[in-house]
């Protein structure tokens, strides 16, 4: 028996750091490879023209333009790989220009493994889906494999909202926030608030550094990790 030849990725994220998390999560998933890895918009397309993938990971706020500019400009050029937008951007124009141009899913900053796992799988399951469906019902149940994953698990005892709330937080101070601040800006206890700020450390959406100057132990203090993306 043949074995099925692994679904090849371009990660396209000007973050070095960023990028080799997402090259190393892609290869970490049966059945696709990190093909290449690029850091900019045109870096991406020069790799596009010797490097056949199936599958792109585009980050949207490239340093030499948007994303969306990449994909405009790949499709004039006839290139028909899919697309699974990493970003923060939550503008759900840009999400409908995303779609007409390619984009089957969308992953928001910041994700855990498991959900970039769960996109993948769900992305090769819909291309493995081969003949002539039945009627509508069968295309449909095609279409929710690829349009309707299953929410990501958070480490237990983290809620979606609540990690919202601690993110947003952290976004709209400029200075940082302690533990101690950011409980009390979102409503939560210390212990609690910072299960969260740690949990966007090891995301790569937080940096925590000491802050000094007080009496007694120095208190850590969070600050959010500004991507643009």
């Amino acid at each position: 028996m043949t074995e099925t030849a692994a679904l090849r990725v371009l990660v396209v994220e000007d973050d070095p750091v960023a990028a080799a998390a997402h090259a190393l999560y892609v290869e970490r998933v049966p059945g696709f490879t990190a093909a290449a890895v690029a850091h900019s918009r045109g870096e991406a397309y020069r790799l596009l023209d010797r490097t056949p993938v199936e599958l792109i990971l585009l980050d949207l706020y490239l340093p030499d333009g948007h994303g969306l500019q990449l994909l405009r400009s790949l499709r004039a050029a006839g290139h028909s790989a899919d697309v699974i937008a990493v970003t923060s951007a939550r503008d759900l124009a840009v999400v409908r220009e995303g779609v007409s141009l390619g984009v089957v899913q969308y992953v928001l900053k910041p994700f855990t493994f498991s959900t970039l796992r769960d996109r993948l799988v769900r992305y090769a399951e819909f291309r493995a889906a081969a003949g002539e469906a039945s009627g509508q019902d069968e295309v449909d149940r095609a279409l929710a494999t690829l349009r309707a994953p299953q929410p990501a698990a958070l480490p237990k005892g983290l809620s979606a909202p609540t990690l919202e709330a601690v993110s947003r937080s952290l976004r709209d101070a400029p200075g940082g926030l302690t533990a101690t601040g950011a409980g009390n800006a979102v409503g939560i206890s210390r212990i609690t608030a910072r299960r969260y700020l740690e949990h966007l450390v090891t995301a790569g959406r937080a940096a925590r550094s000491p802050q000094y100057g007080q009496v007694g132990r120095p208190e850590l203090q969070y600050r959010w990790i500004p991507s643009g993306r």
